[in-house]
């Protein structure tokens, strides 16, 4: 049944092309699946919406994330196609050039795009349509869900919602049974609770991850977060929002404390965020729209760790208060690789993203500086 329903979808995209032909000359090109799953590179249109669609989704698929899927020529798009040409000996440029797509497209058996059929379980809440902004607000809810089934599918698949609207523009995301085109990318691992949706930890999933992470590099400067197995060898790369002005990240060689996830998140006074003047703790039910996302990894750096967000649009342009963000996909993903004593090295000059020198399964985080909480 699965290989009718694909082979339904590819015969129905076969057909979008033709209307193209149609279209104004010189107006923007249209982003469909059809274009996306059909782009390639020309010398000319590095821009198109539809290519850097694809080629998002290629580097998710190998592990140099680019955080939302969007279509759009950002910052974290160029950071993940110069991550993906440094580790693969090519020009760092960030531009997608042929030799760089050649080697983004070598594993490419299937489609960037694939349908999508929208479940109960999906669709089961429970969703928060309107969550604050003030502290004390969010910490009356029960739980900081998903706005939206829309919301949650979004970031099932690792899309920006509005670039997963307007690739299925008839579509009704509250219909079970619905079927929509969605990004072939590992999707987040997600169950309904009581209160929020959660994030499924490893323990409790087939095919947990098999790789171990020895090494995390979090690269300040450049503001990405790697992480390395014992023998130096990059597993990943992923955008961060790291520190602020006032509340910097620290410097030196830390260890990770151990995992929690779907955490409450902990407001002290003492944080002395901006804009926020409580006088006693607050506790934040758990949930994706929790200030510190689906999961939180504790560092031996106090008050600092590395954690999800509600706001993954933001990841890599805005500070943070103190810690590391990154999508809640993506911390997921780092997450169920790292383990109690793993080495997380905050480096202060933008670092090249090659293999480190030598195993590392000797080596031990020290705590050779330490910012502020």
């Amino acid at each position: 049944m699965t290989r009718l329903i694909a082979a339904f979808f590819l015969a129905a995209l076969a057909s979008f092309p033709a209307a193209a032909a149609h279209r104004t000359p010189g107006a923007a090109p249209e982003v469909t699946a059809a274009s996306i799953n059909a782009s390639a590179p020309s010398g000319k249109n590095d821009s198109d919406p539809s290519l850097i669609a694809k080629a998002e989704v290629l580097l998710d698929r190998d592990h140099f994330s680019p955080g939302e899927i969007d279509g759009m020529n950002g910052d974290n798009y160029r950071r993940a196609v110069r991550a993906f040409q440094q580790a693969n000996n090519l020009p760092a440029t960030g531009i997608l050039d042929a030799d760089t797509w050649n080697a983004l497209i070598s594993n490419a058996l299937e489609p960037v795009l694939n349908p999508y059929t929208i479940t109960d379980a999906d669709l089961a809440g429970p969703f928060d349509k309107q969550i604050p902004v003030d502290l004390a607000q969010m910490a009356e809810f029960r739980g900081l869900s998903y706005r939206s089934p829309l919301a949650e599918l979004a970031e099932k698949f690792h899309m920006n919602m509005e670039f997963l609207r307007k690739l299925n523009p008839r579509a009704d995301f509250e219909r079970p049974g619905q079927q929509i085109v969605v990004a072939d990318v590992k999707a987040l691992n997600l169950r309904a609770g009581r209160d929020t949706f959660e994030a499924i930890p490893p323990n409790n999933n087939e095919g947990a991850a098999k790789e171990s992470v020895a090494t995390i590099v979090v690269d300040k400067p450049a503001r990405n977060v790697r992480a390395y197995d014992k023998e130096g060898r990059l597993l990943a790369f992923y955008p961060a929002t790291i520190g602020s002005e006032e509340k910097p990240a620290p410097s030196g060689a830390f260890n990770v404390r151990g995992v929690e996830w779907n955490p409450d998140f902990v407001y002290d006074p003492k944080f002395a965020w901006k804009g926020v003047s409580v006088r006693q703790k607050l506790t934040i039910r758990p949930g994706p729209n929790n200030p510190v996302g689906l999961v939180w990894i504790d560092l031996t750096a106090p008050s600092y760790g590395i954690h999800g967000t509600p706001e993954p649009t933001n990841i890599g342009k805005t500070e943070s208060h103190g810690c590391i963000r990154l999508t809640n996909w993506d911390a997921v993903d780092l997450a169920a690789m790292v383990r109690r004593g793993t080495v997380v090295k905050f480096e202060d000059e933008d670092s090249p993203v090659s293999p480190l020198p030598g195993p590392v399964s000797e080596r031990r985080g020290l705590e050779t500086k330490r910012g502020q909480p």
